[in-house]
């Protein structure tokens, strides 16, 4: 992709975003409070962020979209605990960071077209789908159903089979 599609790639992207933001503040004007600065400052964490992967973007390095991820997403965490007061959901929440990780592996393999990265990364997402998820009904803040065990099984099962199936090699390999 050469420069100028970059660019205007990225330029897209931030006025989609801008006015995404602009028309939730619109629609929902209740929403405007939460730009206070008490709870706002993890908004500017995730900033950093989105300009990580817009410098990604511009500077044709799409495997920034990987960091932008983990620095957004630790920025959501801390804005969300900022609002709930929810702040020893860390004993649980950390498991989340893996999923960002993941997440920019699926941004980075969809913007440079490789199939294998994406499929990786939603792998990444759903092993740390489930590590939230254990973790947070073991420290008691998900109230998970009983057989949440039996999913856990299942999941293990589902990668067995996966490993001892015979796989297509791919001459690249």
């Amino acid at each position: 992709m050469d420069r100028r599609r970059r660019t205007n790639l990225a330029s897209g992207v931030i006025l989609i975003l801008l006015g995404i933001v602009f028309l939730i503040f619109q629609v929902i004007p209740g929403l405007k409070h939460l730009l206070s600065l008490a709870f706002s400052w993890p908004v500017i964490i995730m900033i950093v962020g989105l300009g990580l992967f817009i410098l990604g973007l511009l500077t044709g390095t799409p495997d920034m979209a990987i960091p932008s991820c983990i620095v957004s997403g630790i920025g959501g965490i801390l804005y969300w605990q900022n609002l709930t007061g929810h702040w020893d959901s860390w004993s649980y929440v950390w498991a989340l960071i893996p999923g960002f990780v993941g997440a920019g592996i699926i941004l980075s393999g969809m913007i440079k077209g490789k199939l294998k990265e994406v499929a990786e990364g939603v792998q990444t997402v759903a092993i740390s789908a489930v590590l939230f998820f254990i973790f947070g009904s073991l420290f008691g803040a998900l109230r998970l159903p009983i057989y949440w065990p039996v999913l856990l099984i299942l999941l293990g099962l589902g990668l067995l089979v996966r490993n001892l199936l015979p796989t297509r090699r791919s001459h690249y390999e």
